[in-house]
């Protein structure tokens, strides 16, 4: 091995202070000759400045410009990779990385090699492969564990601690049948493999052959790690290989430090993997398992054809069992599993020497939960032990209403991690129970269409992988319970209003520019809500589901951008609805629509509606006459196209009571203003 000097080549202190100012708070340093009284002023100063930068902040989010509102948003030029349509154009390509891997579990360790075939299939020659070390996070000198230093708190997706990392060993390259050792460098959790020779374009391969070894972290950045349990433990392993990055027609190499917060964006490939463990563990992966004759028992075996073919949960493994040594092969030797896994962007598994193992069959598809005993049941709902039937819902639920399920097997695993989705196996916690339970499993499974299927970058668009997730999850749960959304309220037009009533983010910044207390509503529950509004109150359910499918359709298994999918959208509907995205998804606006004044002429009622934030949405009213009459008046968004007023004219009656939104379905900040007069104010029941 030859590594390349330090401080050749390497990211400076400025790259590291780039990246990490926009998620870091201003600190104060107080003068150590000023005193407390010195050091109460500058906090005082300070508090104040802060005041006046959120007030200006939130004026600007108060002005309607109609210019600016419609004005065509500023997407990317549309060319022969991506069309205008929102399509892959006729000369789109993408990179391709295939994986070889043989891993072994030793005590708390993983030791491997890998073999990584990279086909390059753009029309640019490439001189250097870059390689994801995500494990390099779990250091305590990471850039991930500096910005959580600075942040100056516990922060989720941490765990660091001194053996952390991996340990690369060996690096080897062969093109075109030259064996070389070449030179390659890391930094924090990137490493650039320079090759000897460049890859030419056009579907040239080169093989990469990594050594590679780590201890397994205690908490890994609630990702994966270990779990003790009673009398056993559970891995849950993820982020475990040296990962090659993605290289686009939009960016070029993606590389960037993995900093705990911000996900991935990953290429498609084939999966071989070997994984020795000791012979008292069960491992459940990414893939098929290509030799259950070795590593399960006959009865196991029956079993699982069994549970195939079963719409009810089979044992694999009952509570009894887990742990028995007859649930094992005869024999002291470790066991080696081997798994096939095509077309996807990841892999990752988990391995216990005490699972309880249920299944069951959708399809030609085998469910599966893998689970501690102590994970069942609970004193006031039910456990682990409805994770499959849970899991079979969203998968046959998400199948039939937008793309069928494309993998041979879908599993849940228990362990330390809270919610975390990799292709065709999820690790949800061993805590979960109710409720909580079906929906961290329904919208872990649900990442199968957003990013598994749909491969988006998480790092960058993180609002296109949770929030898409999120958004089918709301209507997968309304099915499930029978019409009432589970947990719909974090996404209810109340909700969100709240969310958005201070200043804040745009839904489009970069996960790691978000600060972790507001990554679940710019990440997760805002762009959900947005999308229910387009599918419910802009589209309707027709037009926005066939929209919606034809994206999943054209990008399955390839690399959309934002542009991608709004130009999908637009293509279907047939409709401009750039009005739409700016304000919700690229600004940081507001939705404030009001009743500026009513006033009587004759028999003519005038009533003024303004729109007071800086986001142009339809608007629904109800007129309430003096008689017990109503009626109701849709006013399209083009009304906001010249100035941010409409004046309606209503003929007849005396009126009572005009009310904006009778429904409550906006997400709208003041709702004190969306009502005058007299009567009754109106709310839909929840959706």
């Amino acid at each position: 091995m030859r590594a390349i000097a330090p401080g050749a080549r390497t990211f400076s202190a400025v790259m590291l202070a780039a990246l990490l100012t926009p998620v870091l708070p201003r600190l104060s340093h107080p003068s150590p000759y000023g005193g407390l009284a010195a050091q109460e002023d500058d906090r005082e100063e300070q508090e104040a400045a802060e005041a006046a930068e959120l007030a200006r902040r939130d004026s600007l989010r108060r002005i309607f410009d109609p210019a600016g509102a419609f004005e065509p948003l500023d997407l990317p030029e549309p060319g022969e990779f991506r069309d205008a349509a929102g399509s892959p154009g006729e000369a789109y390509w993408q990179q391709r990385a295939d994986y070889h891997i043989r891993a072994a579990l030793v005590d708390d360790r993983i030791e491997g090699t890998e073999r990584i075939t990279y086909t390059n299939n753009s029309p640019d020659s490439l001189t250097s492969l870059w390689v994801q070390l995500d494990q390099n996070l779990f250091r305590e000198t990471s850039y991930g564990a500096l910005r959580a230093e600075e942040l100056d708190g516990e922060v989720r997706h941490g765990g660091f601690f001194k053996d952390g990392g991996f340990v690369i060993s060996g690096v080897r390259a062969d093109f075109e049948g030259e064996a070389t050792v070449p030179e390659y460098r890391t930094e924090d959790t990137m490493m650039e493999i320079l090759l000897g020779e460049p890859l030419p374009p056009g579907g040239s391969r080169v093989e990469v052959e990594i050594d590679f070894a780590f201890e397994i972290p205690e908490t890994g950045g609630d990702r994966m790690g270990q779990l003790d349990i009673r009398g056993g433990i559970i891995y849950q392993l993820a982020q475990w290989y040296p990962r090659v990055f993605t290289y686009d027609d939009v960016n070029g190499w993606n590389q960037s430090p993995f900093l705990g917060q911000g996900e991935w964006y990953l290429e498609y490939g084939d999966f071989d993997v070997e994984l020795t463990v000791p012979r008292d563990f069960v491992v459940v992966a990414t893939g098929e398992l290509l030799n259950p004759e070795e590593v399960l028992t006959p009865m196991q075996r029956e079993r699982l054809a069994e549970a195939r073919l079963s719409e009810e949960t089979v044992h694999i493994i009952t509570p009894d069992e887990a742990g028995e040594d007859h649930t094992r092969p005869p024999g002291d030797a470790p066991l080696t599993w081997r798994f096939r896994a095509e077309n996807v962007r990841d892999f990752a598994w988990a391995a216990s020497d005490r699972f309880v193992w249920d299944a069951a069959g959708w399809e030609d598809v085998l469910i599966m939960s893998a689970y501690p005993e102590e994970s069942i049941g609970g004193p006031a709902s039910s456990g682990w032990e409805r994770s499959t039937e849970y899991l079979r819902h969203s998968v046959q639920y998400y199948s039939e209403q937008w793309l069928r399920y494309p993998y041979p097997v879908a599993i849940n695993v228990a362990g330390l991690a809270l919610g975390m989705e990799y292709p065709m196996i999820v690790f949800c916690s061993w805590r979960s129970r109710g409720a909580f339970l079906f929906s961290v499993t329904d919208h872990e499974i649900g990442h199968t269409w957003f990013p598994m299927i749909v491969g988006s970058d998480e790092r960058r668009y993180a609002w296109m992988d949770e929030g898409f997730n999120t958004f089918i999850n709301y209507y997968s749960g309304i099915e499930f319970a029978g019409g009432e959304p589970i947990l719909g309220q974090l996404m209810s037009p109340t909700q969100i209003a709240t969310d958005t009533r201070t200043p804040s983010h745009a839904v489009y910044t970069p996960a790691d520019s978000i600060p972790e207390a507001e990554i679940g509503v710019l990440a997760y529950n805002k762009p959900a809500a947005v999308l229910i509004l387009l599918r419910e109150e802009v589209l309707g359910p027709e037009v926005f589901d066939e929209g919606f499918r034809e994206y999943i359709r054209r990008w399955a298994y390839k690399h959309p951008q934002p542009a991608d999918f709004i130009r999908t959208m637009e293509d279907v509907s047939g409709q401009d609805l750039d009005w739409f995205f700016r304000g919700w998804i690229y600004e940081d606006a507001i939705l404030d629509q009001a009743i500026a004044s009513v006033t009587r002429l004759g028999d003519t009622t005038r009533v003024v509606f303004e729109n007071r934030g800086g986001i142009p949405m339809p608007l629904e009213a109800r007129i309430l006459y003096q008689g017990g009459d109503e009626q109701r008046f849709d006013v399209p968004v083009d009304a906001w196209r010249v100035d941010g007023t409409y004046v309606l004219e209503v003929l007849g009656g005396f009126v009572r009571n005009v009310q904006i939104d009778p429904d409550g379905v906006m997400p709208d900040v003041n709702r004190g203003n969306n009502v005058w007069g007299r009567g009754i104010v109106g709310r839909r029941p929840p959706r």
